[in-house]
């Protein structure tokens, strides 16, 4: 005699966050939605302490940043046990992204030169938080894909350590791939604005 059950598991964090063709694979439900803060200023210099001071702010660096992404990781396992093993019977992960973005006030009453920088600084800032949603998405799969993929256990409470365990190392996995995207996108932001700014500016001559 079997029996099924389920359990549910839900993992957070707030971040600044493969299939083989022609196989059936688990496919994690998925949601994004965006939000925006309004910013003044007339100047570079007021852009800039306007996104200082009105940016959110994250848990994880306790500092206020231009744009973020807050990333939720969740879902469902199914057990099905009898006398002799359990097993998965079936995984649902959820993962949930609200991309934060800015909105300049002033944007339409802007110079040339002025909206030019700014149009390449939030080109720049949304590219960077689509990131963010990206990696959270391939970790979502393969997070799925692993918890289908244990064995058998002897009891249901083992079974769900290893659940317990693989979610954890493969949300930590993430977590590292978060920051170091970070770590590498700060090393090359100037190197990188300087580069958009020629070349948007090459465009519109």
């Amino acid at each position: 005699m079997s029996s099924a059950r389920r359990a549910r598991f839900l993992l957070g964090a707030t971040l600044l966050l493969l299939a083989a063709p022609g196989l059936a694979s688990p496919a994690p439900l998925i949601t994004k939605t965006y939000s925006y803060f309004s910013i003044g200023g007339r100047t570079a210099e007021d852009l800039d302490s306007e996104l200082e001071r009105r940016g959110p702010m994250t848990r994880a660096s306790g500092f206020r940043h231009p744009g973020a992404t807050q990333i939720s990781f969740g879902g469902e396992v199914t057990y099905l046990e009898n006398t002799a093993r359990c097993s998965i019977g079936g995984t649902k992960v959820t993962l949930k992204t609200k991309i934060i973005l800015p909105r300049w006030k002033n944007r339409r009453a802007a110079t040339g030169s002025l909206g030019l920088i700014w149009d390449t600084l939030s080109s720049d800032i949304k590219r960077h938080e689509e990131r963010h949603a990206e990696i959270a998405r391939n970790y979502a799969r393969q997070l799925e894909q692993s918890l289908e993929q244990l064995r058998p256990q002897a009891t249901c409470a083992l079974l769900e350590a290893r659940v317990g365990e693989t979610t954890r190392r493969i949300v930590d996995e993430h977590d590292k791939e978060q920051l170091r995207f970070d770590i590498v996108e700060s090393k090359n932001f100037d190197a990188r604005m300087m580069r958009l700014l020629k070349y948007r500016a090459a465009a519109t001559e």
